[in-house]
Protein backbone atom coordinates (compact mmCIF):
# COMPACT_ATOMS: atom_id res chain seq x y z
CA UNK A 1 0.00 0.00 0.00
CA UNK A 2 1.35 3.38 -0.94
CA UNK A 3 1.10 6.40 1.33
CA UNK A 4 2.74 7.23 4.61
CA UNK A 5 4.84 4.47 6.19
CA UNK A 6 3.52 3.48 9.64
CA UNK A 7 5.39 5.14 12.50
CA UNK A 8 6.25 1.76 14.02
CA UNK A 9 8.59 1.26 11.03
CA UNK A 10 9.84 4.79 10.47
CA UNK A 11 10.77 5.05 14.16
CA UNK A 12 13.09 2.11 13.59
CA UNK A 13 14.42 3.39 10.27
CA UNK A 14 12.73 0.60 8.30
CA UNK A 15 11.58 1.31 4.74
CA UNK A 16 8.10 0.43 3.55
CA UNK A 17 7.85 -2.36 0.96
CA UNK A 18 5.39 -2.50 -1.92
CA UNK A 19 4.75 -6.17 -2.53
CA UNK A 20 4.55 -7.03 -6.23
CA UNK A 21 6.35 -10.32 -5.53
CA UNK A 22 3.82 -12.51 -3.72
CA UNK A 23 3.18 -14.00 -0.26
CA UNK A 24 6.85 -14.21 0.69
CA UNK A 25 7.68 -14.49 4.37
CA UNK A 26 10.85 -12.41 4.00
CA UNK A 27 8.74 -9.29 3.29
CA UNK A 28 5.92 -10.10 5.70
CA UNK A 29 3.79 -12.33 3.45
CA UNK A 30 0.25 -10.90 3.13
CA UNK A 31 -1.27 -7.90 4.86
CA UNK A 32 -3.52 -9.09 7.68
CA UNK A 33 -7.15 -8.02 7.23
CA UNK A 34 -8.28 -5.25 9.62
CA UNK A 35 -11.14 -7.44 10.87
CA UNK A 36 -8.64 -10.16 11.73
CA UNK A 37 -6.50 -7.69 13.67
CA UNK A 38 -9.61 -6.64 15.63
CA UNK A 39 -10.42 -10.26 16.46
CA UNK A 40 -6.84 -10.90 17.59
CA UNK A 41 -6.89 -7.80 19.80
CA UNK A 42 -10.10 -9.01 21.43
CA UNK A 43 -8.57 -12.46 22.00
CA UNK A 44 -5.59 -10.84 23.73
CA UNK A 45 -7.86 -9.34 26.40
CA UNK A 46 -8.73 -12.59 28.17
CA UNK A 47 -7.35 -15.92 29.39
CA UNK A 48 -8.55 -19.24 27.99
CA UNK A 49 -7.47 -22.86 28.10
CA UNK A 50 -5.31 -22.94 24.95
CA UNK A 51 -5.81 -26.64 24.21
CA UNK A 52 -9.58 -26.24 24.58
CA UNK A 53 -9.41 -23.28 22.18
CA UNK A 54 -7.28 -25.32 19.77
CA UNK A 55 -9.94 -28.05 19.63
CA UNK A 56 -12.94 -25.71 19.35
CA UNK A 57 -11.33 -23.31 16.86
CA UNK A 58 -10.23 -26.32 14.82
CA UNK A 59 -13.77 -27.69 14.90
CA UNK A 60 -15.13 -24.34 13.68
CA UNK A 61 -12.58 -24.20 10.85
CA UNK A 62 -13.35 -27.77 9.81
CA UNK A 63 -17.06 -26.92 9.64
CA UNK A 64 -16.39 -23.79 7.58
CA UNK A 65 -14.15 -25.61 5.11
CA UNK A 66 -16.15 -28.84 4.98
CA UNK A 67 -13.53 -31.29 6.23
CA UNK A 68 -13.41 -33.62 9.22
CA UNK A 69 -10.75 -31.96 11.34
CA UNK A 70 -8.32 -29.05 11.58
CA UNK A 71 -5.27 -28.40 13.74
CA UNK A 72 -3.95 -24.82 13.87
CA UNK A 73 -0.16 -24.67 13.60
CA UNK A 74 2.30 -21.80 14.01
CA UNK A 75 2.94 -21.46 10.28
CA UNK A 76 3.08 -23.90 7.39
CA UNK A 77 6.58 -25.23 8.14
CA UNK A 78 5.50 -25.94 11.72
CA UNK A 79 2.36 -27.62 10.42
CA UNK A 80 4.39 -29.90 8.14
CA UNK A 81 6.78 -30.79 10.97
CA UNK A 82 3.96 -31.54 13.41
CA UNK A 83 1.98 -33.52 10.83
CA UNK A 84 5.04 -35.61 9.98
CA UNK A 85 5.79 -36.23 13.66
CA UNK A 86 2.17 -37.25 14.25
CA UNK A 87 2.44 -39.81 11.43
CA UNK A 88 5.61 -41.16 13.03
CA UNK A 89 4.28 -41.37 16.60
CA UNK A 90 0.52 -41.64 16.25
CA UNK A 91 0.35 -39.23 19.17
CA UNK A 92 1.74 -41.84 21.58
CA UNK A 93 3.18 -39.79 24.43
CA UNK A 94 6.32 -41.89 24.95
CA UNK A 95 7.24 -41.59 21.27
CA UNK A 96 6.40 -37.88 21.20
CA UNK A 97 8.79 -37.30 24.09
CA UNK A 98 11.48 -39.34 22.34
CA UNK A 99 11.66 -37.18 19.19
CA UNK A 100 13.84 -36.27 17.37
CA UNK A 101 15.32 -39.66 18.32
CA UNK A 102 13.35 -42.00 16.03
CA UNK A 103 14.64 -45.30 17.43
CA UNK A 104 11.90 -47.90 17.25
CA UNK A 105 9.50 -45.91 15.06
CA UNK A 106 8.84 -45.44 11.36
CA UNK A 107 10.86 -42.43 10.25
CA UNK A 108 11.12 -42.50 6.44
CA UNK A 109 9.17 -39.97 4.34
CA UNK A 110 9.12 -40.37 0.57
CA UNK A 111 9.39 -37.35 -1.75
CA UNK A 112 9.64 -36.97 -5.50
CA UNK A 113 12.90 -35.32 -6.53
CA UNK A 114 10.96 -32.65 -8.45
CA UNK A 115 9.28 -31.69 -5.14
CA UNK A 116 12.45 -31.13 -3.11
CA UNK A 117 12.84 -27.57 -1.80
CA UNK A 118 14.31 -25.61 1.15
CA UNK A 119 11.29 -26.53 3.31
CA UNK A 120 12.66 -30.07 3.54
CA UNK A 121 13.91 -28.94 6.96
CA UNK A 122 10.33 -29.15 8.23
CA UNK A 123 10.53 -32.93 7.90
CA UNK A 124 14.16 -33.43 8.84
CA UNK A 125 13.93 -31.44 12.07
CA UNK A 126 11.65 -34.02 13.67
CA UNK A 127 14.06 -36.83 12.79
CA UNK A 128 12.48 -37.96 9.53
CA UNK A 129 14.71 -39.32 6.77
CA UNK A 130 13.79 -38.19 3.25
CA UNK A 131 13.73 -41.01 0.70
CA UNK A 132 13.96 -39.45 -2.76
CA UNK A 133 12.39 -41.00 -5.85
CA UNK A 134 12.18 -40.02 -9.52
CA UNK A 135 14.21 -37.47 -11.45
CA UNK A 136 13.95 -33.72 -12.04
CA UNK A 137 10.75 -33.80 -14.07
CA UNK A 138 9.11 -37.21 -13.68
CA UNK A 139 8.46 -40.03 -11.25
CA UNK A 140 7.12 -43.45 -12.22
CA UNK A 141 4.46 -45.33 -10.28
CA UNK A 142 6.76 -48.29 -9.74
CA UNK A 143 9.36 -46.04 -8.10
CA UNK A 144 6.92 -45.01 -5.39
CA UNK A 145 5.68 -48.59 -4.99
CA UNK A 146 9.25 -49.87 -4.59
CA UNK A 147 10.26 -47.13 -2.14
CA UNK A 148 7.52 -47.91 0.39
CA UNK A 149 8.83 -50.20 3.09
CA UNK A 150 8.49 -51.11 6.77
CA UNK A 151 10.09 -47.80 7.86
CA UNK A 152 7.83 -45.56 5.74
CA UNK A 153 5.85 -43.11 7.87
CA UNK A 154 4.35 -40.95 5.10
CA UNK A 155 4.57 -39.80 1.51
CA UNK A 156 5.08 -36.04 1.07
CA UNK A 157 3.50 -34.24 -1.89
CA UNK A 158 4.45 -30.60 -2.57
CA UNK A 159 1.53 -29.12 -4.48
CA UNK A 160 2.47 -26.03 -6.46
CA UNK A 161 2.01 -24.61 -9.94
CA UNK A 162 5.51 -25.96 -10.64
CA UNK A 163 4.78 -29.56 -9.63
CA UNK A 164 1.06 -30.28 -9.91
CA UNK A 165 1.18 -31.17 -13.62
CA UNK A 166 4.25 -33.40 -13.28
CA UNK A 167 3.83 -37.15 -12.86
CA UNK A 168 3.16 -38.59 -10.37
CA UNK A 169 -0.05 -36.66 -9.82
CA UNK A 170 -1.52 -36.22 -6.38
CA UNK A 171 -4.37 -38.65 -7.06
CA UNK A 172 -1.92 -41.27 -8.37
CA UNK A 173 0.30 -40.75 -5.33
CA UNK A 174 -2.64 -41.19 -2.96
CA UNK A 175 -3.79 -44.37 -4.69
CA UNK A 176 -0.34 -46.00 -4.55
CA UNK A 177 0.33 -44.95 -0.94
CA UNK A 178 -3.09 -46.01 0.32
CA UNK A 179 -2.72 -49.42 -1.33
CA UNK A 180 0.02 -49.99 1.26
CA UNK A 181 -1.74 -48.10 4.10
CA UNK A 182 0.68 -45.16 4.01
CA UNK A 183 -0.65 -41.62 4.64
CA UNK A 184 -0.04 -38.73 2.24
CA UNK A 185 0.86 -35.24 3.53
CA UNK A 186 0.32 -32.36 1.10
CA UNK A 187 2.33 -29.15 1.40
CA UNK A 188 -0.06 -26.59 -0.11
CA UNK A 189 1.34 -23.52 1.62
CA UNK A 190 0.44 -20.87 -0.97
CA UNK A 191 -2.18 -22.80 -2.94
CA UNK A 192 -5.18 -20.80 -1.74
CA UNK A 193 -6.50 -19.12 -3.82
CA UNK A 194 -8.11 -20.74 -5.69
CA UNK A 195 -10.79 -21.18 -3.01
CA UNK A 196 -11.51 -24.70 -4.28
CA UNK A 197 -8.19 -25.92 -2.91
CA UNK A 198 -9.30 -25.34 0.69
CA UNK A 199 -11.34 -28.51 0.49
CA UNK A 200 -10.51 -29.89 -2.94
CA UNK A 201 -7.00 -31.12 -2.17
CA UNK A 202 -8.26 -33.30 0.65
CA UNK A 203 -11.07 -34.53 -1.58
CA UNK A 204 -8.33 -36.26 -3.60
CA UNK A 205 -7.99 -38.64 -0.65
CA UNK A 206 -4.90 -36.97 0.80
CA UNK A 207 -4.72 -37.65 4.53
CA UNK A 208 -3.26 -34.29 5.56
CA UNK A 209 -3.25 -30.94 3.75
CA UNK A 210 -1.26 -28.02 5.19
CA UNK A 211 -2.17 -24.49 4.04
CA UNK A 212 -0.66 -21.24 5.26
CA UNK A 213 -2.97 -18.91 7.14
CA UNK A 214 -0.82 -15.86 6.42
CA UNK A 215 -0.73 -15.95 2.62
CA UNK A 216 -3.88 -15.95 0.47
CA UNK A 217 -6.15 -16.21 3.51
CA UNK A 218 -4.65 -12.97 4.92
CA UNK A 219 -4.71 -14.24 8.48
CA UNK A 220 -1.90 -14.19 11.05
CA UNK A 221 1.38 -14.85 9.28
CA UNK A 222 2.48 -17.44 11.85
CA UNK A 223 -0.58 -19.63 11.39
CA UNK A 224 -1.54 -22.61 9.24
CA UNK A 225 -4.39 -25.02 8.66
CA UNK A 226 -3.50 -28.68 9.14
CA UNK A 227 -6.52 -30.43 7.64
CA UNK A 228 -7.06 -34.12 8.33
CA UNK A 229 -9.23 -36.58 10.18
CA UNK A 230 -10.46 -35.83 13.68
CA UNK A 231 -8.19 -38.51 15.13
CA UNK A 232 -5.18 -37.16 13.25
CA UNK A 233 -5.66 -33.54 14.28
CA UNK A 234 -6.03 -34.70 17.88
CA UNK A 235 -2.74 -36.59 17.52
CA UNK A 236 -1.05 -33.31 16.53
CA UNK A 237 -1.79 -31.62 19.86
CA UNK A 238 0.92 -33.35 21.97
CA UNK A 239 3.57 -32.27 19.47
CA UNK A 240 3.58 -28.53 20.20
CA UNK A 241 3.00 -25.76 22.73
CA UNK A 242 1.53 -25.36 25.27
CA UNK A 243 2.74 -28.91 25.96
CA UNK A 244 6.41 -29.73 26.40
CA UNK A 245 7.73 -31.67 23.42
CA UNK A 246 9.95 -31.19 20.39
CA UNK A 247 7.45 -28.64 19.03
CA UNK A 248 7.31 -26.40 22.08
CA UNK A 249 8.96 -23.64 20.02
CA UNK A 250 6.25 -23.97 17.33
CA UNK A 251 3.82 -21.99 19.45
CA UNK A 252 0.36 -21.05 18.19
CA UNK A 253 -1.11 -18.32 20.37
CA UNK A 254 -4.73 -17.79 21.31
CA UNK A 255 -4.64 -14.64 19.17
CA UNK A 256 -3.41 -16.62 16.15
CA UNK A 257 -6.19 -19.20 16.51
CA UNK A 258 -8.98 -16.65 16.79
CA UNK A 259 -7.47 -14.58 14.00
CA UNK A 260 -7.27 -17.55 11.65
CA UNK A 261 -10.91 -18.45 12.24
CA UNK A 262 -11.92 -14.90 11.34
CA UNK A 263 -9.64 -14.86 8.29
CA UNK A 264 -11.21 -18.04 6.90
CA UNK A 265 -14.72 -16.70 7.53
CA UNK A 266 -13.89 -13.54 5.59
CA UNK A 267 -12.08 -15.39 2.82
CA UNK A 268 -15.00 -17.73 2.18
CA UNK A 269 -17.48 -14.82 2.15
CA UNK A 270 -15.60 -12.66 -0.37
CA UNK A 271 -16.44 -12.38 -4.07
CA UNK A 272 -13.63 -14.49 -5.51
CA UNK A 273 -14.58 -13.83 -9.14
CA UNK A 274 -14.54 -10.07 -8.62
CA UNK A 275 -11.14 -10.23 -6.94
CA UNK A 276 -9.73 -12.36 -9.76
CA UNK A 277 -11.12 -9.90 -12.30
CA UNK A 278 -9.41 -7.04 -10.46
CA UNK A 279 -6.08 -8.84 -10.57
CA UNK A 280 -6.40 -9.37 -14.32
CA UNK A 281 -7.23 -5.68 -14.80
CA UNK A 282 -4.14 -4.63 -12.84
CA UNK A 283 -1.95 -6.99 -14.84
CA UNK A 284 -3.38 -5.70 -18.12
CA UNK A 285 -2.75 -2.13 -16.94
CA UNK A 286 0.96 -2.94 -16.51
CA UNK A 287 1.13 -4.75 -19.84
CA UNK A 288 -0.60 -2.00 -21.83
CA UNK A 289 1.65 0.70 -20.39
CA UNK A 290 4.96 -1.11 -20.85
CA UNK A 291 4.53 -3.00 -24.11
CA UNK A 292 5.14 0.13 -26.22
CA UNK A 293 8.63 0.66 -24.76
CA UNK A 294 11.34 -0.46 -27.24
CA UNK A 295 13.14 -3.56 -25.97
CA UNK A 296 10.31 -4.54 -23.61
CA UNK A 297 7.82 -7.34 -24.17
CA UNK A 298 4.99 -7.60 -21.64
CA UNK A 299 2.58 -10.53 -21.55
CA UNK A 300 0.25 -12.20 -19.08
CA UNK A 301 1.29 -15.41 -17.36
CA UNK A 302 0.71 -17.09 -14.00
CA UNK A 303 2.49 -16.97 -10.68
CA UNK A 304 4.68 -20.03 -10.16
CA UNK A 305 3.28 -20.82 -6.72
CA UNK A 306 -0.46 -20.90 -7.53
CA UNK A 307 -2.73 -21.63 -10.46
CA UNK A 308 -5.07 -18.81 -9.44
CA UNK A 309 -2.80 -15.74 -9.61
CA UNK A 310 -2.12 -13.87 -12.91
CA UNK A 311 1.23 -12.20 -13.47
CA UNK A 312 2.57 -9.45 -15.72
CA UNK A 313 5.63 -11.07 -17.29
CA UNK A 314 7.97 -8.34 -18.54
CA UNK A 315 10.90 -9.38 -20.72
CA UNK A 316 13.73 -6.86 -20.96
CA UNK A 317 16.27 -6.78 -23.79
CA UNK A 318 19.29 -5.39 -21.92
CA UNK A 319 21.12 -4.48 -25.13
CA UNK A 320 18.24 -2.40 -26.42
CA UNK A 321 17.09 -0.98 -23.07
CA UNK A 322 20.54 -0.26 -21.69
CA UNK A 323 19.75 -2.03 -18.42
CA UNK A 324 19.14 -5.66 -17.40
CA UNK A 325 16.07 -7.00 -15.64
CA UNK A 326 18.26 -7.92 -12.68
CA UNK A 327 19.53 -4.35 -12.35
CA UNK A 328 16.00 -2.97 -12.68
CA UNK A 329 14.86 -5.24 -9.83
CA UNK A 330 17.79 -4.06 -7.68
CA UNK A 331 17.01 -0.40 -8.33
CA UNK A 332 13.31 -0.92 -7.60
CA UNK A 333 14.23 -2.46 -4.26
CA UNK A 334 16.80 0.22 -3.45
CA UNK A 335 14.24 3.02 -3.66
CA UNK A 336 11.87 4.35 -1.03
CA UNK A 337 9.42 2.74 -0.94
CA UNK A 338 11.19 -0.53 -1.63
CA UNK A 339 9.38 -2.26 -4.52
CA UNK A 340 9.82 -6.04 -4.65
CA UNK A 341 9.18 -8.03 -7.82
CA UNK A 342 10.10 -11.51 -8.98
CA UNK A 343 12.81 -11.55 -11.62
CA UNK A 344 15.31 -13.51 -13.66
CA UNK A 345 18.23 -12.48 -15.85
CA UNK A 346 15.98 -11.06 -18.57
CA UNK A 347 12.50 -10.79 -17.06
CA UNK A 348 10.46 -9.17 -14.29
CA UNK A 349 7.24 -10.46 -12.75
CA UNK A 350 4.61 -8.04 -11.42
CA UNK A 351 2.20 -9.89 -9.12
CA UNK A 352 -1.09 -8.10 -8.31
CA UNK A 353 -2.23 -10.32 -5.42
CA UNK A 354 -1.44 -7.77 -2.70
CA UNK A 355 -1.36 -4.53 -4.71
CA UNK A 356 -3.70 -1.55 -4.54
CA UNK A 357 -4.40 0.42 -7.73
CA UNK A 358 -2.13 3.26 -6.63
CA UNK A 359 0.67 0.72 -6.06
CA UNK A 360 0.33 -0.37 -9.69
CA UNK A 361 0.60 3.22 -10.90
CA UNK A 362 3.72 3.79 -8.79
CA UNK A 363 5.35 0.61 -10.09
CA UNK A 364 4.65 1.60 -13.70
CA UNK A 365 6.05 5.09 -13.11
CA UNK A 366 9.22 3.72 -11.52
CA UNK A 367 9.75 1.23 -14.33
CA UNK A 368 9.28 3.90 -17.02
CA UNK A 369 11.65 6.22 -15.13
CA UNK A 370 14.37 3.58 -14.92
CA UNK A 371 14.04 2.64 -18.58
CA UNK A 372 13.96 6.24 -19.77
CA UNK A 373 16.87 7.32 -17.55
CA UNK A 374 19.29 4.79 -19.03
CA UNK A 375 18.29 5.82 -22.54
Amino acid sequence: MTGQTPACYTDLGVRQVINAWGPMTIIGSARVRPEVITAMAEAAEAYVDVIDLQRLAGKRLAQLIGVEGCYIAGGCAAGLAIATAACMTGGTQALVAQLPDTTGMKADVIMQRSHRNPYDHAFRQVGARIVEIGHASQTYDWELEAAIGPQTAAVIYVYTQRTMNLPLSLSETVAIAHAQNIPVIVDAAAEVPPVENLRGLQDTGADVVVISGGKGLRGPQNSALVLGSGDFTEACIPHAAPLHSHGRSMKTTKEDMVGLVRAVELFLAQDHDAIATGWVQQVERVISDLRAIPGVQATRSQARYSEGIPLAHVEVDAAQCGISATDIAKKLSAGNPDIRVSHGDNWLGINPQFLEDDDVELIIARLRQLLNTVR
